[in-house]
């Protein structure tokens, strides 16, 4: 039996999309990745929803073991994401990171040269606005988060305030100020 090389020439980098919950994260990966040929959307969330039992997500109390929990999924993630990467697909990560030691994590785990982190900032009132109007709604506002995020972060990766955008018009936001358009040609 002849053995199928799973990796080629590799993709040129990860994109970790961040923001708070609410922010556009998951609809903006996911829109995000459908523009290349090759791409691979990772959400972390489902990542967590794998633990059968003991699975601790994380609340505004501080649970010790669901901050563990938090590193575990990202782990996991970066693991998924150098796989995807090898493989030629661009993996597009969609977690909820706003601490210094998070981001610094990530940066640790992923072995792929080229990490490219990226914060959606629409601020927490728009925010909170489009989580109760979704479906998968939250019913703990973590608007606190946002200045969490700013403080810790602002200083790393793009930062694209879509607030105001529409989901097209926040990937074009990206692919441009991560240079991912020119080096990947969208599909």
């Amino acid at each position: 039996m002849d053995l199928v090389p799973v990796d080629v020439s590799p993709a040129p980098g990860v994109v970790l999309l961040s923001g708070i919950p609410g922010s556009g994260k998951t609809t903006v990966a996911a829109a995000l990745a459908a523009r290349f040929a090759r791409s691979a959307h990772v959400e972390v969330d489902g990542l967590q929803s794998l633990i059968v039992s003991g699975c601790h997500w994380p609340d505004p109390d501080g649970d010790p073991e669901a901050d563990r929990q938090i590193f575990l999924r990202a782990r996991n993630a970066s693991l998924l994401a150098d796989s995807f990467t090898a493989a030629g697909f661009l993996p597009v990560l969609d977690d909820v990171v706003v601490r210094r030691s998070h981001l610094d994590f990530y940066r640790s785990q992923v072995r792929t040269e080229r990490f490219l982190p990226v914060f959606l900032a629409p601020g927490p009132d728009k925010a909170w606005e489009r989580n109760n109007a979704r479906h998968k709604r939250l019913t703990t506002n973590w608007a606190f988060l946002d200045e969490a995020m700013r403080a810790e972060l602002s200083a790393d990766g793009v930062w694209i305030d879509n607030a105001d955008l529409t989901v097209d018009e926040t990937v074009d936001a990206v692919l441009a100020a991560t240079g991912l358009a020119t080096e990947l040609g969208a599909a």
